[in-house]
């Protein structure tokens, strides 16, 4: 039975082949729709990422709903300096034809919550998590309907990616993080500790490229685009492909190993604002609430990915 999700998205390189990989394969994951918010852009931007990267799949029936314009409290941080200035720069691409959604998102994420049998829709942000936490503030009773939260953000060994100290989907919506890890909803977190493991190389982005299809022709354009960027920053040899390690995940789950651990939002020090505080050696009481990963097979990671996007 394919499990039932909403990809909540700020694309995106990275988001971009994550929505690829799930639509990629109807046999794992049934995608219910697509909701944007702010985050790596403005949200005009994302939406229209959204249904760019449907259209490029061949699936101009899935749905895209717009969210949040900006985090719950703070102003709204965005990383054109790693995705370009649509976001999804490296390839020209077509403006979407396919329409957006006049529902707001967050009475999407609600109104599908309550419809599906409980925990039957599991939620895979790959942003801020803005539009789950006003989800789940305005509507407190689709919280125990969750399935299951699978989310790319936060770190603990690798520390952070915007500030020292935090990885940058935290850190734009620390507040809306805040809500979601004290939710109960069971979560499993993707952080740059796993996806720093999952980088693109050469003979990698080349298999992409071989497959010869327009969608895997994007994806090593996007690859060889935001790779400039990580690639100077961290002195690696390829960039890591953040959110596909969500979809990979609910695809195959034996890929990633980590540990149920208490993991907590800092919402209030300047220094070390949006940090994921990792219980990972569990020296505190703190019940665990997060199941946090810290390793995947990074070779079966882009043999997954390579064989789903054959198919597109």
């Amino acid at each position: 039975m394919p499990r039932k999700i909403i990809i909540d998205t700020d694309p995106g390189q990275d988001d971009a082949v994550a929505i690829l990989l799930a639509l990629a394969s109807p046999e794992d994951v049934t995608v219910l729709g697509i909701t944007a918010v702010a985050g790596n852009v403005p949200l005009h931007l994302t939406e229209k990422n959204a249904r760019i990267i449907c259209e490029l799949a061949g699936r101009p029936d899935v749905r895209v709903f717009a969210g949040c314009d900006r985090p719950l409290v703070n102003p709204l941080v965005t990383a054109e300096h790693v995705h370009g200035k649509t976001g999804l720069d490296g390839p020209q691409m077509a403006d979407p034809v396919m329409p957006l959604q006049p529902q707001h998102a967050v009475d999407f994420i609600i109104d599908t919550l309550r419809s599906e049998p409980p925990q039957t829709v599991t939620l895979c942000p790959l942003g801020p998590l803005t539009n789950i936490a006003t989800a789940f503030r305005r509507a407190p009773d689709i919280v125990s309907r969750v399935q299951e939260i699978v989310l790319m953000g936060g770190a603990y060994f690798e520390v952070g990616n915007i500030t020292p100290a935090a990885e940058f989907n935290i850190y734009v919506d620390p507040h809306a993080a805040d809500i979601v890890f004290k939710s109960g909803v069971p979560l499993v977190v993707m952080p740059l500790d796993v996806t720093h493991q999952a980088l693109t190389t050469h003979e990698r982005i080349a298999a992409f490229r071989a497959l010869g299809t327009e969608p895997a022709r994007m994806v090593a354009e996007w690859t060889d685009f935001f790779e400039r960027f990580d690639m100077e920053k961290y002195g690696s040899e390829g960039a890591p492909l953040h959110d596909p390690c969500v979809i990979a995940y609910l695809i195959r789950p034996e890929l990633f190993t980590g540990r149920h651990i208490n993991v907590e939002i800092e919402t209030r020090s300047d220094l070390t604002l949006g940090m994921t505080v990792a219980d990972w050696w569990r020296v505190t009481k703190r019940p665990a609430n997060a199941m946090f990963m810290r390793n995947i097979a990074a070779d079966g990671f882009y043999a997954l990915l390579t064989e789903r996007l054959a198919r597109l």
